[in-house]
């Protein structure tokens, strides 16, 4: 990632993907009971609103450092995410095609992260 290309975190993919991946997750669990409203249905959304939030704060940071640590969290809150997906999934709660894009995308956004993790310099201490 050279740094004159990403002038902000609206231009980096992963982010760009994360916020579909949130937009996905609001979408799969608006149908889900109204017992879930302050469990699952809380808990997933807060965890994906987490991702695209971390890498945009890591980003606006503007210190390498920094960015690999928010980026770290963010795919903390991806896998949080694809275990809560599980849950959902053995509950069998939401629509079966729209937890299958959901569990798609969180695959891709983690990947996307740790990529971009791997390809950012290890700061000398």
């Amino acid at each position: 990632m050279k740094s004159e290309a990403v002038r902000s975190f609206r231009d980096l993919q992963v982010w760009q993907r994360a916020m579909e991946l949130t937009v996905a997750i609001y979408r799969f669990t608006q149908d889900f009971p109204r017992e879930e409203v302050y469990g699952l249905t809380s808990q997933l959304r807060r965890c994906s609103v987490s991702i695209p939030s971390n890498i945009a704060e890591g980003q606006g940071r503007l210190n390498t450092r920094e960015f690999k640590q928010f980026l770290a969290i963010a795919r903390g809150s991806d896998c949080e995410l694809q275990t809560q997906l599980e849950i959902a999934s053995r509950l069998g709660l939401g629509d079966p095609n729209l937890l299958r894009q959901t569990m798609s995308l969180s695959h891709e956004v983690g990947k996307m992260i740790f990529v971009l993790l791997k390809s950012l310099p290890t700061p000398i201490r």
